[in-house]
């Protein structure tokens, strides 16, 4: 395992004690704190929109052993977990419409990733997929009732932008075979604010950085980026290598671990307001499935993520080639990609 593995990884159990910490604190010490965080959660019944449509759910079980004397919680449910993470381009509201700039109209899903934990929660994968990959887009329930029609060829963004998180969920799950436990999605004003709570993220680039589109003009080197850099940071694409979503997924998963270290902090465990700052900004963010959607049940993925040992954690990109139709689009590479999709289920 790689240096910058390992240091991810040590961030990400931080960070998932931090949330943890966050929501006992909030739970223990203030009812009304711990209502409006609460409602701060916004979420979407997939379950119920796709019905029994998918991939089998993988098997769960519940440890039977009684907790040890020092244990401060019931034993944690096991069973392989997966979880479809989006990061959406949405322009919906003046804040969201002001950081995403230009006249984009809907919203499309900026970042994919899908969080794979193994059933012991002693390993951890996380799978990028591109923005940019053609896929067949399958037909989509709508909130109005109807449906959307199978799409081939389609950019898998597009997903997100004709149907919302059910139609991005069942891309995922028929371009994977994998099904998606649980759902979390963060929007342009979300993010930045997260990161603004934790007073900003550190990043270094080894090259200019020059993206209009995206707003962002680094110098190579290191840099403190606050909310809206870091957003811009995580958008930048032109500024970049080939110009390429391949070399956006590179600086996403940079930010992702600069987040992370800036979360695990042990400041933090010290400061109720500002831990307060930062679950009052990650609740605002988050859109969830409806089995994510009650601080109890993200404390509970929390301490979930927490168990995973420092060599547990591997991050990779799916597998893709340039598509034959469009050079400046992919395709999932054969048999690479279905081999990994295999290994997550």
């Amino acid at each position: 395992m790689t240096g910058d593995k390992r240091r991810l990884s040590r961030r990400l159990k931080a960070a998932a004690a931090v949330t943890g910490c966050i929501l006992v604190l909030v739970a223990a010490g203030a009812g009304w704190a711990y209502w409006h965080l609460n409602q701060n959660i916004r979420s979407v019944d997939i379950d119920s929109a796709l019905g029994d449509d998918r991939p089998a759910r993988a098997p769960v079980t519940v440890p039977t052993a009684a907790p040890s004397p020092s244990a401060s919680a019931s034993p944690l449910p096991t069973g392989v977990l997966n979880i479809l993470v989006l990061g959406s381009d949405s322009r919906s509201g003046g804040e969201n419409a002001a950081l995403g700039g230009g006249d984009s109209t809907g919203a499309r899903s900026d970042t994919a990733m899908v969080v794979h934990l193994d059933a012991d929660r002693t390993k951890a994968t996380v799978v990028s997929i591109p923005r940019d990959t053609l896929v067949t887009r399958p037909s989509c329930p709508t909130p109005s009732g109807g449906t959307t029609p199978t799409t081939y060829g389609a950019m898998f963004n597009s997903a997100y932008a004709v149907g919302g998180p059910v139609c991005a969920v069942k891309t995922v799950e028929q371009l994977t075979g994998v099904r998606m436990d649980h759902y979390i999605e963060i929007d342009f004003a979300g993010f930045a604010g997260l990161v603004d709570a934790l007073g900003g993220v550190t990043v270094t680039t080894t090259q200019d950085i020059d993206d209009d589109r995206s707003h962002l003009h680094l110098d190579a080197g290191t840099h403190r980026l606050d909310g809206t850099q870091a957003l811009a940071f995580a958008r930048t694409r032109h500024g970049i290598g080939d110009g390429s979503d391949l070399g956006r997924i590179k600086l996403q998963q940079q930010l992702v671990a600069a987040l992370l270290k800036e979360a695990g902090k042990t400041e933090l465990l010290t400061d109720p307001a500002a831990l307060y700052k930062m679950a009052d900004a990650a609740t605002g963010s988050l859109t969830t499935d409806t089995g994510l959607d009650s601080l109890g049940e993200l404390r509970g993925l929390a301490q979930g993520l927490g168990t995973i040992p420092a060599t547990g954690l591997t991050t990779v990109t799916m597998p893709v080639v340039a598509a034959p139709s469009d050079p400046n689009r992919v395709v999932a590479q054969e048999p690479a990609a279905s081999t990994l999709w295999e290994s997550l289920r």
